[in-house]
């Protein structure tokens, strides 16, 4: 069962409109879209994307005509609103990272808690597993990822472990994995099992989902009227920092050279405004669901037009 996190306070965020569109990035398995339809009016709208095919088809069991899903990752937003004949929408939220199903099936491959078919992919219809990347891979190219994606700084170390377990065969499990990173490592972290951030790492890589991050946020914002809400919740440090920076910089007016004959009646507006401080889980939730521990939420609003009056 998946937990939302910050359920209640991630729609507040948006401040729903009976009879506004709103997008739901993230459906997972739904707990925010069902809140924020039961904001909405009769002519109100949600539209819910999931790249998981298991997503969509556990959300067909809602019965309620102002909901479309749709299965397509979130960097396809513009696409799919372009499809709906949607040109503006009055808030979109997007509940980053891994959902509780996909971590807890076995069979996903995301957990070294089962030892399972090592496969990582958030849809499964399409892609390469985590087992074919790293049967091709290069040194180089793993010890790439695990250090950018992972900050793992034996990097190098599982890098070659892992190609030297290659060539007595294909790493196919994540019990495999977990045990050629467990013997790379020299010291562990207190209370982290050596192979977290290993795969962290090859997750973030095999969905892309720092390279779909950094798409979708400027569509949001194109797409959002004025006064319109972004709300992203994100769980770890390469997340929110993409998202941190990017509200940040669409808040503030771009840094033109000194001395620059321009009015200020003739700079470019903010296309955001920040609202309120980065949000975290109370002590009463993270108890509940230990998930929520890392969560951050940001949230920011669509400013009216593009130059200051």
């Amino acid at each position: 069962m998946h937990v939302a996190v910050l359920l209640h306070e991630a729609v507040d965020a948006l401040a729903v409109r009976g009879g506004g569109i709103y997008v739901d990035g993230t459906f997972g398995r739904g707990g925010h879209s069902c809140e924020v339809l039961s904001r909405l009016e009769r002519a109100g709208r949600l539209i819910a994307l999931d790249r998981d095919p298991a997503a969509i088809a556990a959300g067909r069991s809602i019965d309620d005509p102002r909901l479309t899903l749709v299965h397509a990752p979130f960097s396809e937003l513009g696409a799919v609103l372009d499809r709906l004949g949607v040109n503006e929408i009055d808030g979109v939220l997007l509940d980053l990272g891994v959902s509780s199903p996909q971590f807890d099936d076995a069979g996903r491959g995301m957990s070294f808690r089962f030892d399972a078919p090592l496969d990582m992919r958030m849809d499964t219809s399409r892609g390469q597993t985590a087992a074919q990347w790293l049967a091709g891979a290069s040194v180089a190219q793993i010890t790439e990822v695990l250090k950018v994606y992972g900050e793992e700084r034996f990097a190098h170390a599982i890098a070659k472990a892992i190609a030297d377990a290659r060539a007595g065969g294909v790493v196919a499990t994540t019990g495999q994995l977990a045990e050629i990173v467990e013997k790379a490592i020299r010291t562990r972290e207190p209370g982290q099992h050596p192979a977290t951030r290993s795969f962290q790492a090859l997750r973030i890589f095999i969905n892309q989902e720092l390279e779909e991050l950094n798409q979708v946020l400027p569509l949001c914002v194109e797409r959002l009227r004025a006064g319109g809400r972004l709300v992203v919740i994100s769980f770890h440090s390469l997340e929110d920092r993409i998202v941190k920076r990017f509200m940040r910089d669409e808040a503030n007016p771009p840094r033109l050279p000194p001395r620059l004959p321009v009015r200020a009646s003739e700079l470019p507006r903010p296309r955001l405004a920040l609202v309120g401080r980065a949000r975290r889980p109370c002590a009463e939730e993270v108890a509940n669901n230990p998930r929520a521990r890392s969560a951050v939420m940001r949230v920011a609003e669509r400013c009216g037009g593009e130059k200051a009056a």
